[in-house]
């Protein structure tokens, strides 16, 4: 029982890993549109990004990519690459990172694109697993584990992030309304003294005429 429970989660994680890759095609144009591809990391995770585009360099199309965070820190810019361009880097915070591409066309009158697969890895996914089963001669069902353990730990990571981000959102919100509660308090409170300032300007005004 318990060991096909073991296959059971192994499977799952063999088909999460193949289903990382993205694969699109890029059509060349004179002013070409960026096409972005964004994923989320925490704070200190390994991320590693390996793009592979077909053609080859000087076949009329410029592509080029180019790997920034949401805080403006830039990580990698490649023009005019073709082949494979591998990108490894550390998140300095919990900040959302696009993956952006261009192609440029050399060649007016021509349709012509190329062919991308991306793929992302943060995390445990992005560790080198086989040098960590060499140095800890760790046996195949072991590492498959080990990974697992370590997924499992970034998963917890992830919802203790989501609930002290949930419970920012809600202080902020809670203070918002206050602010809108006073703020709606003090506009009415303006408003009735105006009213009775003049109602009280009004009759007084009637009382210098003799109207009233």
């Amino acid at each position: 029982m318990l060991s096909s429970r073991v296959s059971f989660v192994l499977f799952l994680f063999g088909l999460i890993s193949q289903i990382n890759a993205l694969n699109f095609e890029i059509p060349a144009s004179n002013n070409p549109e960026p096409y972005c591809v964004r994923d989320f990391v925490s704070e200190g995770q390994l991320v590693v990004i390996t793009a592979e585009s077909d053609g080859s360099v000087g076949d009329g199309q410029i592509l080029s990519m180019v790997v920034r965070d949401s805080n403006g820190n830039e990580y990698r810019r490649k023009k005019d690459f073709a082949g494979e361009v591998r990108v490894a880097f550390n998140a300095p915070s919990s900040v959302s990172f696009d993956v952006c591409f261009d192609n440029t066309a050399q060649v007016q009158g021509r349709s012509m694109k190329r062919y991308v697969e991306l793929d992302i890895e943060s995390g445990a996914e992005a560790r080198d697993w086989n040098k960590i089963s060499a140095s800890e001669k760790l046996k195949p069902i072991e590492l498959e584990l080990r990974k697992i353990e370590e997924l499992a730990d970034e998963v917890v990571d992830e919802l203790n992030y989501l609930k002290s981000r949930e419970e920012r959102l809600r202080d902020t919100n809670e203070s918002t309304n206050a602010r809108v509660k006073n703020f709606s308090f003090l506009v009415i409170t303006v408003l009735v003294s105006l009213g009775l300032f003049q109602i009280n300007y009004l009759k007084n005004y009637f009382k210098a005429k003799h109207i009233i």
